[in-house]
């Protein structure tokens, strides 16, 4: 330190206080120096020890290799002989406790079985099929073994359906002593004849056998629930009820059942007795099939079982219960589709006696529940007779409809005769309320008075509105009654009843629409009778329908006063249909028309007798077909419809014979006088075809109308004027285009008529040209 310090001082670098700081540093690292050797002395002997446990730990290391070396080649060997001898005891020890207990089964099998065979001698149904029961289970759990098939189960398995078969058939003799049928040998067993020997015998149970073994039936029936088949023996028994006992009694309302009781048995069977109705009412029929489930229920049914709990959660039910579950449904629909459909009222005015039919019926289904057949949910049979509005409404519906069709599908020719005088069968309605009086006092007014009063008192005639006389089918007129009766019956319903017996009308013309033209189709294209018949039926609907539904506008219900209850709609269509068929018929005739005078070899060269006698033969069968139709639509048609038809077939034939005449090219005058001759025929004889009505004395007036109704009958007229007048005369009726020949035939017409009746001569040159 001093040292450094002189050379420091030497150095001029530091002054005396430098010099003094660095000096005190210096010592205390002096000191630090000498602590630090103090520790390294103390360090040495720890040291030391570690490194000699070092070396002992390289000692222990190589002591444990050897060890391990010496596990590795003995020690492992000899542990992996003990795991394969454990192994191989512990696999003989389950193969062992598995025999053991297939032993074990086989002996519980061997056991049941031979305590099976005990109780069956002592006749202990229910203890052997209880034995039956657990040899089948040591059977399934010996098969259940997979791997471990033995021989032997096969033919456990064959014994056991052969014990079970035997159970069954003990049982089934008992069973057949507890119910006898005795049924009719007679294949067809749904007549009433053969139902009339159908019986069933019951045993009924001695007090004695009570006390000492319990009921039989009881025991019998227990025993067929323990092996599983009690449902099926159940089904069997009430598929004979039903067939054999309650349908008939049911269907037929002559047959009552007949009871008898004796010593050790009761015998149901049935007595004839002669019905009041067609059917039987419900209350009747209740009673009948309530009798039966009584004597059932006495004398068999009353049994209470233990179910297997997968059958019955609370494990105990009767036998009646089961019965029920099996043939109730079946029976409910019976009852429901042969008895309580039938005792729908057909009127609303007997809804309200169906009262006791509802209420009848509640007291079936309590009787039955209180024997325990039912249990306590409200079943369908209940709910279809507390339904009765909709029932009612749907069943008269569907009458209603069927009524329809079946006049629809009558014979059409059976007619009535309808006139403005006469009184259609129409209901009168009841009178309205206070607050509908005033809407209903015109159209009642005008339904049964034929008469309008108009504001200025001027009164229309009583025929303004009419139909005009004609003839309608009789069944048609039946439908129209039929459409005002449902409406009527409609207003005192329900307003659901109401709407649908309103569409049922509805319905009934929709299916008259669709119905007729395609049922009757072949008689309405042959017969023009028939077609001129459907013509006036489908008027006479469209004229009612016009008024139908504002004459029971404010009777309906609410939903129907606004506008829906109307039948215009259907009008045009009903038009439509009659004007279709009767045209069709009207384009058949002037066929046939047209086809008749095709043979009249276009009426040239009439100086040929044969050529005449074509052609006249044509004009006579034209007449004679004209006189046919004028006599089938004889007092059918009215009468302006009548005429425009036969004028419009009249109007056909003259129209053909004009053209054809007007087309020949050369006219002798004898073929002029004979062509004269003919059309002479047509005048005289055409106007007699109109006759509408079968006084002849009346048929004047339109005979001579026949020029209204045929348009080309002055035509016809003017050209026999032609066919006998000289140039001159022709000349003349044309009066330079203004006389009543140039109002029939034109110019050009006139000129070829002229150039054929006469030869070429200045005569006629001079007259054709006047012809212009």
């Amino acid at each position: 330190g001093s040292l450094v310090a002189a050379v420091l001082a030497h150095s001029g670098r530091l002054d005396k206080e430098d010099l003094g700081t660095r000096i005190g540093r210096l010592s205390r690292r002096g000191e630090v120096c000498n602590m630090i050797n103090k520790k390294y002395n103390e360090f040495l002997p720890s040291m030391q020890s570690a490194e000699d446990l070092v070396s002992q730990l390289e000692g222990l290391s190589s002591n444990i290799d050897l060890l391990k070396a010496g596990i590795e080649n003995e020690v492992q060997q000899d542990l992996n002989i003990a795991v394969a001898e454990f192994t191989e005891l512990k696999q003989q020890l389950e193969q062992d406790t598995l025999v053991l207990s297939i032993l074990k089964k086989l002996q519980e099998f061997d056991t049941a079985i031979k305590e099976y065979n005990t109780a069956l001698l002592e006749k202990k149904y229910v203890t052997a099929a209880q034995q039956l029961e657990k040899a089948r289970s040591s059977l399934k759990m010996l098969e259940s073994r997979k791997g471990f098939e033995l021989k032997i189960l096969k033919a456990l398995g064959t014994e056991l359906t052969v014990q079970t078969q035997n159970m069954l058939y003990h049982l089934g003799e008992e069973w057949q002593k507890l119910a006898v049928w005795k049924l009719p040998l007679s294949k067809e067993s749904s007549s009433l004849e053969s139902v009339m020997h159908s019986e069933l015998h019951l045993r009924t149970v001695p007090s004695k056998e009570d006390e000492i073994a319990g009921p039989p039936v009881a025991s019998v029936l227990q025993a067929f629930a323990v092996l599983g088949e009690l449902h099926t023996k159940l089904k069997i028994f009430g598929q004979l009820l039903l067939k054999y006992i309650l349908k008939p009694l049911i269907s037929y309302p002559s047959l009552q059942p007949f009871t008898e009781e004796q010593s050790d048995v009761f015998i149901l069977r049935f007595k004839s007795e002669e019905p009041n109705l067609d059917h039987s009412s419900p209350m009747e029929v209740f009673d009948k099939i309530k009798l039966i489930f009584e004597v059932l229920h006495k004398y068999l049914l009353n049994v209470p079982l233990e179910q297997p709990a997968e059958d019955k959660k609370n494990g105990r039910v009767t036998l009646a219960e089961l019965l029920g579950d099996a043939i109730w449904e079946e029976l409910s629909d019976c009852l429901i589709q042969n008895c309580l459909v039938n005792s729908i009222p057909t009127n609303s005015s007997k809804l309200e006696q169906y009262v006791e039919v509802i209420k009848s019926t509640e007291e079936f289904e309590k009787a039955l529940k209180d024997m325990q057949f039912l249990k306590g949910d409200t079943t369908d049979l209940l709910k279809y007779a507390r339904n009765v509005n909709s029932h009612f409404a749907n069943k008269k519906c569907q009458d209603v409809i069927v009524a329809a069709r079946n006049l629809m599908t009558s014979e059409i020719h059976n007619t009535v005769k309808i006139t403005p005088d006469s009184s259609v069968a129409l209901p009168r309605l009841p009178d309205p309320g206070a607050g509908d009086h005033l809407k209903m006092q015109k159209p009642s007014k005008l339904l049964h008075n034929n008469t309008v009063n108009l504001e200025n008192e001027t009164k229309l005639s009583q025929y303004t509105f009419s139909l005009p006389t004609c003839r309608i089918s009789s069944s048609v007129e039946k439908l129209m009654e039929l459409a005002y009766q449902t409406l009527l019956e409609a207003t005192a319903s329900t307003d659901q009843c109401c709407i649908q017996l309103f569409y049922s009308v509805r319905n009934i013309f929709q299916l008259f629409y669709d119905v007729v033209p395609t049922y009757h189709k072949e008689n309405l294209q042959k017969l023009p009778q028939l077609a001129a018949i459907h013509h006036n039926n489908c008027m006479y609907i469209a004229h009612h329908l016009l008024t139908l539904g504002h004459q029971f506008r404010y009777r309906l219900t609410n939903i129907l006063c606004d506008g829906a209850a109307t039948f215009v709609d259907l009008v045009p269509g009903f038009r439509r249909l009659g004007m279709e068929c009767f045209l069709a018929q009207m384009r058949v005739q002037k066929g046939e028309i047209l086809e008749r005078l095709s043979s009249a070899r276009n009426f040239s060269n009439m100086d040929d007798e044969e050529n005449y006698c074509a052609a006249n033969k044509a004009i006579r069968q034209v007449l004679h077909q004209l006189k046919r139709l004028g006599k089938v639509w004889q007092d059918v048609l009215p009468v302006n419809v009548y005429c425009k038809a036969m004028g419009t077939l009249l109007n056909t034939a003259l129209s053909e014979i004009v053209t054809r005449i007007a087309a020949l090219e050369d006219i002798s005058a004898e073929d002029a006088d004979r062509l004269y001759s003919l059309c002479r025929t047509m005048v005289e004889e055409g106007p007699q075809v109109f006759t509408p009505l079968p006084e002849d004395n009346k048929n004047k007036k339109y005979q001579e109308e026949v020029p209204v109704y045929v348009q080309k009958w002055m035509t016809f007229k003017e050209l026999m004027i032609i066919l006998q007048a000289n140039l001159q005369e022709i000349v003349d009726q044309w009066a330079d285009g203004k006389g009543p020949l140039a109002a029939e035939f034109s110019a050009a017409e006139v000129k070829s008529l002229i150039r054929a009746l006469f030869q070429n001569t200045e005569r006629r040159a001079a007259a054709l040209a006047k012809i212009k």
